[in-house]
């Protein structure tokens, strides 16, 4: 009879990727993406649409677009805050900017980038910030 490993047994959290993008094609692809990595993914059409959704804070992280209509990209860290709520937020972005990249490592992004992204770079980044947001 084989060794059953103690981590077959145990089945892992479900982690949690908020996708926030106005480009309904982007969230589809970032959906496929995040899914085809056995995660489950959860998109808004703005950063108003989120805040007001059922979303946890365990496991789980947001992959965010800059600008979109209503309420930008760069402010969901400060909105979770003053809400009682702290998720690390990656931000993919179009309209890249010395000034935007600033803003968004003073305001602690977990990674940022330029659209469009890597598939492997963002997969890495989420699996980075869900691993920094458990430690």
């Amino acid at each position: 009879m084989g060794n059953i490993g103690l981590v077959s047994l145990m089945s892992p959290a479900t982690s949690h990727v908020y996708i926030v993008d106005d480009e309904a094609s982007v969230c589809l692809a970032y959906a496929r993406l995040v899914r085809s990595a056995k995660m489950q993914p959860h998109a808004f059409a703005s950063v108003e649409d989120f805040l007001n959704s059922d979303f946890t804070v365990e496991n789980a992280c947001v992959v965010s677009d800059i600008q979109m209509p209503g309420t930008n990209g760069l402010e969901l860290p400060r909105l979770l805050k003053q809400a009682g709520y702290s998720l690390p937020v990656i931000y993919v972005t179009a309209h890249d900017t010395p000034e935007t990249r600033d803003c968004a490592q003073q305001i602690g992004a977990a990674a940022y980038f330029r659209k469009p992204v890597d598939a492997q770079a963002l997969l890495d980044a989420i699996h980075f910030a869900l691993r920094r947001r458990t430690n």
